[in-house]
């Protein structure tokens, strides 16, 4: 078994069995090889100490790794993969901070989604919001504008679509948000940390802690699920809402 550390890069991911394709050379020769790129498997190098951090791999990364047996024997794989660098991904950054706005095709792994970037191929993880539709079978493989978050942080960055497809009953808390408008909210839950309150239906809900649910003495022990409140949005993004007894 070969233990030198070769130097590679990654042409290929398949995400649904998490194992990637490596080039390299050998002896002025291009070759390939196959290696584990899961999460569990970082996680482990990392524990044994083989590896400094755990990354999620994209195409384009360049890694060592080293040449072993596969646990059947029957051919080479690459083992302890660790990640080096990916110019690529670099220049991908250092666009979306002067225009957060790229070019990719959406896909799905399993349960999950991706947004494939058109020009590397690498694939960033889909974030949507709680109150965005899930893209339909129809969206996939399609052509969408998106943009990165958490930049700074490679390991992090994920996207999201430039334009959300929100559900209706966040479009209204938006408009209740801007038009600062007090709303007439159904308690559906009480518990010693708060107020659990519909929002917009059933579907926006929000918690206002006890310390601000009632009086001075703190909530109200005469509210139970199905009485109402008046509330108001004191803030709301795409992820995030608070709301506050008026």
């Amino acid at each position: 078994m070969a233990t030198d550390t070769i130097m590679g890069k990654i042409s290929f991911i398949n995400h649904d069995k998490n194992v990637a394709t490596i080039e390299y050379l050998l002896n002025g020769k291009r070759k390939s090889v196959t290696g584990n790129v899961s999460e569990q498997e970082q996680q482990k190098l990392k524990e044994e100490k083989i590896i400094k951090k755990a990354h999620q791999f994209h195409v384009g990364d360049e890694v060592t790794f080293i040449l072993t047996r596969s646990p059947r024997g029957d051919k080479m794989i690459a083992d302890c993969i660790e990640f080096k660098f990916n110019n690529a991904m670099d220049s991908l950054i250092n666009k979306s901070f002067v225009e957060n706005r790229l070019v990719g095709y959406l896909k799905k792994v399993e349960e999950d989604y991706f947004v494939k970037e058109t020009g590397s191929y690498i694939f960033f993880p889909l974030k949507l919001s709680p109150w965005e539709r899930r893209p339909s079978e129809d969206d996939l493989n399609e052509a969408v504008f998106f943009k990165l978050n958490h930049s700074a942080k490679a390991d992090k960055t994920t996207a999201s679509l430039y334009r959300s497809n929100y559900i209706p009953e966040f479009l209204a808390a938006q408009k209740y948000y801007k038009e600062k408008t007090v709303i007439d909210a159904a308690i559906n839950k009480v518990t010693p940390h708060g107020i659990f309150v519909n929002v917009v239906g059933s579907k926006i809900t929000g918690r206002i802690p006890i310390e601000k649910a009632g009086t001075e003495e703190g909530v109200s022990p005469c509210l139970k699920p199905g009485d109402r409140i008046n509330i108001i949005i004191t803030y709301l993004s795409d992820s995030k809402i608070v709301v506050t007894r008026v």
